[in-house]
Parts: C-alpha cells; sequence; structure tokens
C-alpha cells in the first residue's frame, strides 16, 4: 500500500494513539521509544518495504528487523492495522499466556527474529542481506536499533563486517532520540559522533529528522547505488507526540496515569482531526 505523505502522517498519528491505549490498558510498555519512532516504522510498512502479509513467507519480501525490540508496542500495531493478524489480538497483550509479549517474538505473524537483547538486530540483518547476495536475490533489510543500542560492541562487529561485503541492500537505521532509561546517552555511554563512526565503517550515511514523514520516505525509498550499506541517522523526539512526554527519559517505560492519558488523548486526536481534513 503506497500512501502519500498526508495519509503516512495521519496513520503515524493513528498508530501512536492505538499504541498510547494499549500502554494504558495493559499497564506496561516502553511508551517513550514507541512515540520517537513510530513515524519511522509507519513509512516502512505503509510506504517503503515490499512486503505484505500475503508476501511474508516469500523468499523475495523484504525484511524489518526491529532491534530496539523493547519498542513493540508500535510494530503490534502497525502490523495490526496493515494486516497481518487482526487488531482484537493486541487486547491480549501482555496478559498471562498471550504470544503479544513485550518483546518481538516470531511466534506472531509479520516478524522475522525475535529481538529485545540490545546489540543483535543489526548482526541478524547482515545475515540476511548477505544470503541475499549470496542466492543472487534482489531484497532488501532494513533494522532499527536504538542510540543507546550503540554502546554494544556487537553493533560494530556487525557495522565492519557490513562495510566489508558491500552490502548495499541493507539500511540501517538508528532512533536517535538521545535518551536512554537511565538519562542522556552521551552521559550514560557516549557513542557519538554516530555519523563518522559509521563513515569509518564503510556506510554510506544520511542524517534526517526521523519525525518528517517526507525526509523519512525520501532516503529510504531513494535508490542505493554507493556499493556501501547505508546508515540512516534519525534525529527523533522521544514521547513524540505527548506533548508532556517529549524529551523526557523518565517516559521510557513508563505507563500514564488516568489524567495524563486522557492528555494524550485530546493531543492525538487533535493532530488526527487536523491531518483528516
Amino acid at each position: 500500500m503506497i500512501l502519500d505523505i498526508q495519509a503516512l502522517q495521519l496513520k503515524a498519528a493513528q498508530m501512536r494513539l492505538a499504541t498510547w491505549q494499549m500502554i494504558y490498558r495493559a499497564k506496561t510498555g516502553h511508551t517513550g521509544s514507541d512515540l520517537s519512532c513510530a513515524d519511522i516504522v509507519t513509512a516502512l510498512y505503509n510506504d517503503v518495504m515490499q512486503q505484505t502479509p500475503a508476501t511474508f513467507t516469500n523468499p523475495n519480501r523484504d525484511r524489518y528487523v526491529q532491534s530496539k525490540g523493547h519498542a513493540v508496542e508500535i510494530l503490534y500495531n502497525v502490523l495490526a492495522d496493515a494486516g497481518y493478524f487482526p487488531q482484537a489480538d493486541l487486547l491480549t497483550y501482555s496478559q498471562f499466556n498471550s504470544p503479544y509479549i513485550g518483546h518481538p517474538t516470531n511466534h506472531i505473524n509479520g516478524i522475522e527474529m525475535n529481538t529485545g537483547s540490545l546489540g543483535h538486530g543489526l548482526g541478524l540483518s547482515v545475515g540476511m542481506a548477505l544470503a541475499a547476495k549470496l542466492d543472487q536475490r534482489d531484497y532488501r533489510v532494513f533494522t532499527l536499533m536504538g542510540d543507546g543500542e550503540q554502546a554494544e560492541g556487537s553493533v560494530w562487529e556487525a557495522a565492519m563486517a557490513a562495510g566489508n561485503y558491500h552490502l548495499d541492500n541493507l539500511t540501517a537505521i538508528i532512533d536517535h532520540n538521545r535518551l536512554q532509561i537511565s538519562g542522556p546517552t552521551e552521559s550514560v555511554m557516549n557513542s557519538e559522533p554516530l555519523a563518522e563512526k559509521y563513515a569509518a565503517f564503510g556506510f554510506d550515511v544520511q542524517e534526517i529528522d526521523g519525525n518528517d514523514m517526507n525526509q523519512i520516505v525520501t532516503v529510504l525509498t531513494a535508490e542505493n547505488n554507493t556499493n556501501k550499506p547505508r546508515l540512516i541517522l534519525a534525529d527523533t523526539i522521544k514521547g513524540k507526540g505527548i506533548s508532556f512526554a517529549e524529551n523526557q527519559a523518565s517516559w521510557h517505560h513508563r505507563v500514564p496515569t488516568a489524567d495524563e492519558y486522557q492528555q494524550g488523548i485530546d493531543e492525538l486526536q487533535t493532530v488526527i482531526g487536523g491531518l483528516s481534513k
């Protein structure tokens, strides 16, 4: 399904609302992390990737690995909206015996790999991209990492391999919101300058506003003729869309109170109303 930019913006706002509601209902979730990457995940499944529920088992499909697996709530909602499973299934999120748990699991239709142990997603994606080259297939691989995740040494081993094998069918995205559960990433473990580091590992680096749908779509749909893997450094706002949660590390893993929940609903519905005109 290909949507225009305003339709994608509307879809992302709707996914933020659905995620906000699901977290409040389940009383658990990585709220700020979900909201920061909502635009990216929405764009991937509604405009960028060659993959649908009907083609998910096709060996030529594009692949997506959500390395920052703690932001699973937004992924579940985008997948349900796209038809990978009934939206009603998400009413069981985080309940006893539900397959919809707090990190991605491939027991769920539409999810490629189990993730959540940070530092694994890029390596998995390198393997998939290299397999495509060896099998002479033209599918692409996308992976979304957190910026706090860049402190994991396995990320850089994978980056070295991606550059070495010239995996131009691989696009790595960093949700660069500059906050993690214990504070600013530059204070917890400074991994900057990320753009220069990935360039040194042989990546074509593109820096964008990761909450600007037009920029997201433009860079993710651009053909890669560089003979290099691509790194999208997506500057985002943690908690994007909920005014009192934006740029607050405390909202990394937090459930809104009843009053906060209603304020968030009101703010998101205002955005949705404006985009629906």
